[in-house]
């Protein structure tokens, strides 16, 4: 079949990789011109494909990057993975849109159209199903198979990478959900079945709500252990062994990436727009890990104090960039809002980083080093933000003067601070 894949990031390279191995003939379509290129050349910027992967796919005339729209023509299955971002709390989707109807000009009876982006339970029957009729003359359902299932990568995840991780799959009839579980089937281990694009759309939403409230209220107690002097992580182990009823999360300096920070917050809005009521446990959680970056500086703030020194012009050592560890991934991470905050004190602030490029948006005025015996020495407080497998920890501990660990990393000392 000729596949088509909308967007060509972290969700939208893996899927389309996978189903040119396995034969389709695959678009990767993408209008950012630089990602193109590099897709071209056989060069992967997404930790899940290796540059090796792609290249296999492409000199087998399977898989090849465009951003010409024209190229969408003739597909038989079109898939949808742009992103779905929140401006001042209000679902950005106009990203979905274009898709729509750009993939409504190529449209013929007979193909399959899934949306993937993470949204509101309804979008793609009442949004994105309407601007591909709306464009191509032709009817969900009648016409053309419609459906939607929720991406579920975790980058940098070893066990659960595409094909291993259950797909969710739907349609807004039964030949369309039969159409789309039979694509995914091809790429998948196993595909799940629901009713309809409304339930698909809702459990991703669930997903990810329960890891940003359980990490909110980890979060919370955290604050609140420290100062009854109790160690939260130890707790935390303690609770763990329990072999039922109990689901470990552990603190962290804040949560990243397009999934936790957004996406609740599409299910809270849906609520408010329709039901006039507040989504309470949204609320708080968005309230609370929002704001752990504000906490990490504070106390990073405290441990200069107890060296009687100011943050303006202190020397901070941050490490780690990216939200999750060993990924390049530093969409929304609290690491960057962690860094402005220091930046706008007058700190000097140096950040290392294997796995987050140069070209990411981070405040030109952090500068990138490499985490060297010197440069650990020279920081009046390293701050270890992201557990990248990567660092060398014996290293740090031997040179850091001080060390402000969010991640339990390190064990706790005279000159080692834990979250």
């Amino acid at each position: 079949m000729r596949v088509v894949v909308v967007g060509q990031g972290y969700v939208g390279l893996p899927l389309a990789v996978r189903a040119a191995e396995v034969g389709h003939e695959v678009i990767g379509y993408d209008v950012a011109s630089q990602r193109v290129k590099s897709l071209a050349a056989g060069e992967s910027y997404v930790e899940d494909v290796s540059s090796e992967r792609l290249r296999a796919v492409t000199a087998s005339g399977k898989y090849r990057a465009s951003e010409s729209a024209r190229d969408c023509g003739g597909f038989d299955v079109a898939v949808v993975t742009v992103p779905t971002p929140l401006h001042e709390g209000v679902p950005d989707l106009r990203y979905i849109e274009e898709s729509a109807r750009t993939l409504a000009r190529y449209l013929r009876p007979g193909a399959t159209v899934v949306l993937e982006s993470t949204t509101y339970p309804g979008t793609t029957q009442e949004l994105f199903g309407p601007l591909l009729e709306d464009g191509s003359g032709l009817a969900a359902g009648a016409d053309f198979h419609l459906g939607y299932s929720p991406e579920r990568i975790d980058p940098g995840n070893p066990v659960w990478g595409f094909q291993q991780t259950p797909k969710v799959v739907s349609g807004v009839d039964a030949a369309s959900l039969k159409a789309v579980q039979s694509f995914y089937d091809d790429l998948v281990d196993t595909t799940v079945p629901v009713g309809s694009p409304k339930e698909a759309e809702l459990a991703k939403l669930l997903e990810n709500t329960f890891r940003h409230v359980n990490i909110a209220l980890v979060n919370e107690i955290a604050m609140f252990a420290r100062h009854l002097d109790i160690d939260v992580w130890q707790a935390i182990e303690a609770a763990s062994s329990k072999p039922f009823g109990f689901m470990k999360f552990t603190p962290g300096p804040g949560v990243g990436g397009h999934c936790l920070p957004i996406d609740p917050s599409y299910l809270s809005w849906r609520v408010q727009r329709e039901l006039g009521q507040s989504f309470r446990f949204v609320e708080l959680a968005n309230d609370i890990n929002s704001h752990m970056p504000d906490y990490v500086t504070r106390r990073i703030i405290d441990v200069l104090n107890t060296k009687r020194r100011s943050v303006n012009g202190s020397r901070v050592l941050l490490l780690g960039l990216a939200y999750k560890k060993n990924t390049g991934d530093a969409r929304e991470s609290p690491a960057l809002r962690i860094s402005q905050l220091l930046l706008n004190m007058g700190a000097k602030v140096r950040a290392a980083d294997p796995h987050v490029v140069e070209s990411m948006a981070v405040d030109a005025r952090l500068v990138r080093v490499e985490p060297t015996q010197k440069e650990l020495a020279a920081a009046d407080v390293v701050v270890l933000l992201t557990d990248h497998d990567s660092f060398d920890y014996d290293l740090v501990t031997e040179h850091a003067s001080f060390v402000l660990d969010c991640r339990r990393k390190l064990s706790a000392g005279p000159t080692i601070e834990v979250l």
